[in-house]
């Protein structure tokens, strides 16, 4: 019986080596371009027709852009705005990575570290960016709240430095160790039905429960994702804090 964990792996489809660097095209590589099109095909498609009373798939094109618009300005402001077309992108490239990892035999690479690692570093250094073009150098007042006592400098400078560096990290790791327990968990449990056959029912029930919460998850970690993206701009741009 193949390891839990056996799903994670990365497999080359089309082997790549340039100069020693393995730049191979890789399953996970080819489920991100599959969550790339899907996004594409559907927004393009439902808006296609543009009926002045909705299909289904129009609403749901609709809902999703009043959803991440909402987001927008209720966490960052009309400041936001120029900002709308990468944070909607990034909220519909994770939600399809996920919900497409769900699709028996398919590939979830929002399960590897390295995937969610580079959106969060990428989020991290734009909005860093963002706020030394704004501000230069008053930005560094983001590292001392204000009101604080000036003889606090020594200890609070270092540890709110930290806790900024460690924006990153957090935002790949829980986007990252979601989504890889909750597929290890509906391996186990798919095992134990193959395993127990006739007698498997009640891992069965759990499974399908599980596969539920699952789907549940895929949404809410992508809009964690992308509200912490948010919240990461609105403080570059008002230095909130």
């Amino acid at each position: 019986m193949a390891s839990p964990v056996e799903q994670f792996k990365l497999k080359p489809l089309v082997p790549i080596e340039i100069g020693g660097l393995d730049l191979s095209y890789t399953n996970s590589a080819l489920f991100m371009t599959l969550a790339v099109v899907a996004a594409g095909v559907f927004l393009t498609q439902s808006m296609r027709g543009r009926h002045l009373v909705p299909n289904r798939w129009q609403s749901m094109a609709e809902l999703s852009y009043e959803f991440i618009a909402n987001m927008v300005r209720e966490q960052v402001g009309s400041d936001g705005r120029p900002y709308f077309p990468f944070i909607f992108a990034l909220f519909m490239f994770i939600l399809l990575g996920n919900l497409l990892g769900m699709v028996p035999y398919s590939y979830t690479f929002t399960s590897q570290i390295i995937v969610t690692f580079a959106m969060a570093i990428a989020v991290f250094l734009g909005v860093t960016l963002i706020a030394i073009i704004k501000h230069g150098v008053h930005f560094l007042t983001f590292f001392f709240p204000s009101g604080a006592p000036i003889y606090m400098a020594p200890l609070l400078i270092p540890i709110e430095i930290l806790s900024y560096l460690s924006r990153p990290i957090s935002l790949s790791v829980r986007l990252f160790a979601n989504m890889m327990a909750g597929h290890t968990m509906m391996k186990v449990f798919g095992s134990f039905v193959v395993a127990l056959g006739v007698f498997g029912v009640a891992p069965m029930v759990v499974l399908v429960a599980l596969t539920g919460f699952e789907i549940l998850v895929a949404v809410l970690q992508a809009y964690v994702f992308t509200i912490l993206t948010c919240i990461y701009l609105r403080d570059a741009l008002h230095l909130h804090h």
